[in-house]
């Protein structure tokens, strides 16, 4: 599968020279300016080219005993198909740092199959920082399709919308969900829902080979409120009605059940469902997320998880 890049191939070989030197030979950006016969920022460039551009991966060979511990418990208290976790930061346990870089390489697995595949994906800053870590990639045998729209009701986006920048990451077609996140009537959701792209854009997520989703946690801090998507007053009024966490919009308790009325009532995303026999992971942690990921596990709704080890621990309490 061949790589898709806009950089001049002549400076990607620089670059790549350049990063050899410095992650492999271990030489200063003085040494490598010296020895490509460039200025030291020219050198500070080009190591930063290689890692924009992929053209070096730093991977953790050594399976660290405690996440692999870790993994297997989870795995076998929620039945999952597949659990990655990825070492925490001593000092912030609720960072997300590693995430990304995990969920990528989960990401490329699919894309790299030359079976074509449907892979569908949420939303959210976890799932965006994963696709700013995947490499160029040359994909039209894949269709990728977006779970929901980004759409405030003014007609702006969010800026965490996942499938533009991803479909312009690995060239495949890709199918966004031309919708707000909420209706305004359960009138207006029927007349979206009913429009001939929309109900294919619905029925590719149904038929998704792969999925992967952001989990967020409720409360005036969550995503949905500090991006607007959600009054303080709706959201408190979801916190009363024993909500903890949502996936794609839809809003579930403790349990795993989706919380009746309020905002699902006017969610516009594709259905939230037990998951089957293919796999939907969800991408998330941190110590606020572990109610809402608790929940995910519990209602069945993802099958797979990336999340890192001080979340793992709270998991398995």
């Amino acid at each position: 599968m061949n790589q898709k890049t806009s950089a001049d191939p002549s400076r990607l070989d620089d670059a790549a020279r350049a990063g050899w030197l410095y992650y492999v030979a271990g030489n200063t950006q003085d040494e490598i300016a010296r020895k490509l016969g460039v200025s030291r920022q020219s050198a500070q460039r080009l190591v930063s080219l290689a890692v924009s551009e992929r053209l070096i991966k730093v991977r953790l060979d050594h399976p660290i005993a405690h996440c692999m511990e870790l993994s297997h418990r989870l795995t076998d208290k929620f039945g999952l198909s597949a659990c990655e976790v990825v070492p925490s930061d001593p000092e912030s346990p609720s960072s997300t740092t590693g995430l990304a870089h995990a969920a990528a390489e989960e990401m490329e697995k699919h894309f790299r199959s030359q079976q074509p595949k449907i892979i569908a994906f949420g939303t959210g800053r976890t799932l965006r920082a994963s696709v700013e870590q995947l490499p160029a990639m040359d994909c039209p045998q894949h269709r990728i399709v977006s779970l929901l729209g980004n759409m405030m009701s003014d007609g702006s986006a969010s800026a965490y919308n996942v499938i533009i920048r991803l479909a312009d990451r690995i060239n495949a077609r890709h199918y966004p969900m031309p919708l707000p996140v909420f209706a305004r009537s359960r009138e207006e959701l029927g007349l979206l829902h009913n429009q001939e792209a929309v109900h294919n854009i619905l029925e590719l997520a149904r038929q998704a080979d792969a999925t992967f989703v952001g989990i967020g946690n409720l409360g005036p801090a969550a995503p949905l409120a500090i991006d607007g998507f959600v009054s303080l007053d709706e959201m408190r009024a979801l916190e009363r009605a024993g909500a903890v966490g949502e996936i794609t919009s839809w809003v579930y308790d403790a349990e795993g059940h989706l919380v009746e009325g309020l905002t699902n009532d006017l969610v516009a995303s594709a259905p939230l469902r037990q998951a089957g026999d293919k796999p939907v992971y969800g991408v998330a942690a941190g110590e606020a997320k572990a109610p809402a990921i608790a929940g995910a596990l519990q209602g069945g709704f993802i099958n797979a998880l990336i999340t890192n080890e001080a979340t793992a621990e709270q998991l398995l309490i």
